[in-house]
């Protein structure tokens, strides 16, 4: 991602320190956009010195809490190379702040809008897939601008509205998955369409089976089951439905070797798409509050996801999505080795097992601390393990947000 230099100062690379997030350097007039990041540690700061880099231009709202910046007036604009592939500037602000606040939004208006789809059904309405296209593309746009703080958002839930949940977070998580994967914007927003409805079909099965909480008889499986049945006949109802998004719905249940359903479809019978819905669907409900069970952590749904291939599901996709959200995928709970406890906010796909972690409490003096953002690329500590938040003594719930 390249990010605009309107939101950076420029500095003097000899004051440029370890954790401030470094968007661009200069070696005297000209500014090269570099892979953006944060400087992890003193031998990254020598190794630009020695290259004869003069300054560097720094994110200050990205940069760790602490730093401390000596700006260089600039007494013109900025003559970028043209050595380098570069993309637009991202028109939107960029900050965590506005992003997150952004993606709060999204989020209530996805869980409306499956709110409404469950209402047309119910009563026999026509849905019309244009009713959904704005918000897939906000929904887009996020995911490319900053996946972290949807990802933030979207982890926090409610168990008593869990279909409504478990349908924007399919979305949501297939359009992460997707860009990951480098497939085209428009096959995103069908994939994303196609989660918001991929489990409509449940609204035609027993309460008192769905909600059951306790362990399903082989004939309440069986009628459970047939939501996928339903699901069918609902989305011929649906006007302007996609093969990808209807795919999305109709196969998250198949399994590679012919023993899903509705269809028992096997191996190079389920596009790519309907084998990441499979992967996506099995691992948010498995980290979610049910009637039921407790949500479990992203380490051990990870372990069931591995252990479903690949005669289930397709192994290397399963890996690539473990990739894509991280093995302590944002908005997850973590300990360091220190005790402190706190919320993974910023990923590393270069470091996965480096995030920056949001402490907010510490399990060694079993109290709350000063919140505190520890960028673990530059830190002596490490993460112990993930916990999954029933496990958790205090409600991290408030510090979900900046």
């Amino acid at each position: 991602m390249q990010y605009d230099l309107k939101n950076s100062i420029k500095i003097p690379i000899d004051t440029l320190m370890i954790g401030m997030f470094v968007t661009a350097i200069e070696d005297s007039k000209r500014i090269n956009l570099a892979n953006a990041g944060r400087v992890p540690n003193n031998v990254s700061i020598q190794q630009l010195i020695r290259k004869g880099i003069k300054f560097a231009w720094v994110d200050q709202s990205l940069s760790v809490h602490g730093c401390v910046f000596k700006p260089v007036p600039t007494a013109q604009e900025p003559v970028i190379s043209e050595s380098h592939n570069i993309s637009p500037p991202p028109k939107k602000p960029t900050s965590r702040f506005s992003n997150q606040k952004r993606s709060a939004r999204i989020i209530r208006e996805a869980r409306g809008l499956a709110q409404k789809l469950i209402s047309q059904t119910f009563e026999g309405k026509v849905i019309d897939v244009s009713n959904i296209d704005d918000w897939a593309d906000d929904l887009i746009e996020m995911v490319l601008i900053d996946s972290d703080a949807l990802q933030c958002v979207s982890a926090l839930r409610n168990k008593n509205k869990y279909l409504l949940e478990h349908s924007v977070n399919v979305a949501c998580l297939l359009v992460t998955f997707g860009k990951h994967l480098g497939l085209e914007k428009e096959t995103l927003k069908q994939m994303a369409i196609g989660g918001i409805i991929h489990d409509v079909g449940k609204i035609h099965i027993d309460d008192k089976v769905l909600n059951k909480p306790a362990k399903l008889t082989p004939e309440e499986f069986e009628h459970i089951k047939l939501h996928q049945v339903y699901a069918r006949d609902i989305i011929t109802n649906v006007r302007g439905l996609s093969d990808v998004s209807s795919d999305v719905c109709l196969m998250h249940h198949e399994k590679l070797d012919g023993n899903g359903y509705p269809l028992g479809l096997k191996d190079e019978q389920i596009p790519v798409h309907g084998r990441m819905s499979c992967i996506v669907d099995i691992y948010d409900a498995l980290t979610a509050d049910r009637c039921y069970k407790r949500g479990m952590s992203s380490a051990e749904a990870f372990k069931i996801l591995l252990s479903l291939t690949p005669f289930h599901l397709d192994k290397d996709l399963v890996y690539k999505f473990i990739n894509c959200i991280g093995v302590y995928p944002v908005g997850s709970i973590v300990e360091l080795s220190d005790g402190r406890v706190g919320i993974v906010w910023t990923s590393n796909h270069d470091e996965p097992l480096k995030p920056e972690v949001k402490c907010f409490y510490s399990r060694k003096y079993s109290r709350f601390i000063e919140v505190s953002y520890i960028d673990l690329k530059s830190s002596q500590h490490k993460i112990d393990r993930a916990i999954a938040p029933h496990n958790l003594e205090v409600d991290a719930t408030p510090f979900f947000e900046m």
